[in-house]
C-alpha cells in the first residue's frame, strides 16, 4: 500500500512546482495569471496573496470549473506550505486545466520573504449564514456578497413599489439604502404597502421603512429622507448612491429624477402600475435610452390618472417591485443582462410578460448628441399637478 509520502511524491512527479520566485516573476510577466489559494477558511482570513481566488482544497473539485472558467489561463495554486497545493495542481491537471503551477514553501514562505499580501476582507460568521444561498452562486460568490454590503442604493417612495424593492435590497445585503418619502401611513396603504402595519398608521413612512428594514437585516444602513424632491434639493439626495430606484407617480417627478440621473450618470430603475398592468425598465445614462426618450412629453392629466384614482390590484406592485430589486442587483453586480433599451410590460389578467424595444432619441433634449447643458427645474406645470410626490402606489 502506497503511504503520504509516496502520494506525494507522485502528485509532484507529475505537476510543474515552482519556487517563490518563480511564481512572484509569472505573476509580474502577466497579468492574466490567476492566484488559487486552497488553504482552509480560516487560513485564508489571516491573510493570503493579492487578489486570490480562494478555493479549500476539500471544494476545489466541486467549485474550480465554476470559479476558475478558462481552463487555459495560467494558474499559480498555493497553500501553507506546498503540500495540499500540490495535490491540487494535479486534480486541476486532471479536470483538464492546461498551465497549473504549485508553488514549493507556499503562503508560510511567501510571507516570510516579504512578499506583498494582505489580509483578505471577509463575510463574518453570522453573515456566511445569512447569505449562504448568494455564497453558493459563483456568480455572486463571497466578492459579491462584498460588493452589495458596500453598494447604495436609494428608494424614490416608501409605498407600493418601493416596498417590496427595499425589502429584497435589503434582504440581500445592500449595505446602505436611502429611502425618500414625506408621507405618512395611511390604513388605506396597508392593502400593498408591505413595509408598514397597523401599528404604524399615522407615522412617517421613512420612519416606518427604517424600522421594517433594520429589523430584517441589521447589516444595513438605512438613511431615510423626509423630504420633497425639487429641483433645490434632487442632486444632493442622489449624490453618491450607485442605482436609483423610482416608485414615484408622478410625471414632474420622473422628468427630474431622470434630469439628476443623467448630471450624476446614475442608472434608475423605474417602475410603474396601473390596475393590473405593469412596466419596468432601465435607464442607463448614456448607455442606454432615457425618460425623455420614452415620453417625451406628459400625457394629458385625463390619460393619466393615479392609482388613487384608478385603483390598483394589491399584488401588482409587489411583482413589479421585485423585478426592479432584481434589476437593481444586477445592475450592481454587473450580472446579466439589465433592461437597458427595453421595458417590461406585465399583464395580470393575462399573467404574461411581454418586452418591447426602446431606442435612444437622437433629438432627445436631455441625453442626444446635440444636447445642450442640463438644467435641473421643476416641471409641475407641464404635468398633471399632485399634492405631493410620493410612491407609485
Amino acid at each position: 500500500m502506497p503511504t503520504f509520502r509516496d502520494l506525494l511524491a507522485e502528485a509532484k512527479s507529475c505537476i510543474c512546482e515552482v519556487d517563490t520566485d518563480a511564481a512572484a516573476a509569472a505573476l509580474e510577466a502577466d497579468p492574466a495569471t490567476v492566484v488559487l489559494d486552497v488553504r482552509e477558511a480560516d487560513e485564508y482570513e489571516q491573510g493570503a496573496l493579492p487578489d486570490a481566488v480562494h478555493i479549500p482544497r476539500g471544494f476545489l473539485e466541486s467549485q474550480v470549473e465554476s470559479r476558475l472558467t478558462d481552463k487555459d489561463a495560467p494558474v499559480v495554486v498555493y497553500c501553507a506550505g506546498g503540500t495540499r497545493s500540490a495535490f491540487a495542481a494535479r486534480t486541476l491537471g486532471e479536470l483538464g486545466y492546461t498551465n497549473v503551477s504549485s508553488v514549493a514553501g507556499g503562503f508560510n514562505k511567501w510571507k516570510n520573504e516579504n512578499r506583498p499580501w494582505a489580509a483578505p476582507r471577509t463575510l463574518s460568521g453570522e453573515q456566511r449564514n445569512r447569505y449562504q444561498r448568494h455564497l453558493l452562486l459563483p456568480e455572486v460568490g463571497e466578492a459579491g456578497q462584498q460588493k452589495l454590503l458596500d453598494s447604495k442604493v436609494l428608494l424614490l417612495g416608501a409605498g407600493g413599489l418601493g416596498s417590496p424593492a427595499a425589502m429584497y435590497l435589503a434582504a440581500a445585503g445592500v449595505g446602505t439604502l436611502g429611502v425618500v418619502d414625506m408621507d405618512v401611513v395611511d390604513e388605506s396603504n396597508l392593502q400593498r404597502q408591505i413595509l408598514h402595519n397597523m401599528d404604524r398608521v399615522g407615522d412617517r413612512k421613512v420612519d416606518s421603512a427604517k424600522k421594517t428594514l433594520v429589523s430584517l437585516n441589521p447589516d444595513v444602513n438605512v438613511v431615510t429622507y423626509d423630504v420633497r424632491l425639487g429641483a433645490d434639493n434632487i442632486l444632493d439626495v442622489i449624490d453618491g448612491y450607485d442605482v436609483i430606484v423610482d416608485g414615484t407617480d408622478n410625471f414632474p417627478t420622473r422628468y427630474l429624477v431622470n434630469d439628476a440621473s443623467l448630471v450624476k450618470r446614475i442608472p434608475v430603475v423605474h417602475g410603474s402600475i396601473f390596475r393590473f398592468d405593469g412596466q419596468v425598465t432601465v435607464y442607463n445614462p448614456f448607455v442606454g435610452p432615457c425618460y425623455r426618450c420614452q415620453v417625451p412629453e406628459p400625457p394629458p392629466p385625463e390619460m393619466a390618472p393615479s392609482c388613487a384614482e384608478a385603483g390598483v390590484l394589491g399584488v401588482l406592485p409587489g411583482i413589479i417591485g421585485s423585478i426592479q430589486a432584481m434589476e437593481a442587483i444586477k445592475l450592481l453586480l454587473g450580472l446579466g443582462d439589465p433592461l437597458v433599451g427595453r421595458l417590461l410590460a406585465y399583464d395580470a389578467l393575462e399573467e404574461s410578460f411581454r418586452t418591447f424595444k426602446i431606442h435612444r432619441d437622437p433629438a432627445c433634449p436631455a441625453c442626444g448628441p446635440d444636447a445642450g447643458e442640463i438644467v435641473i427645474a421643476e416641471y409641475d406645470e407641464l404635468c398633471m399637478p399632485h399634492p405631493k410626490q410620493a410612491p407609485a402606489a
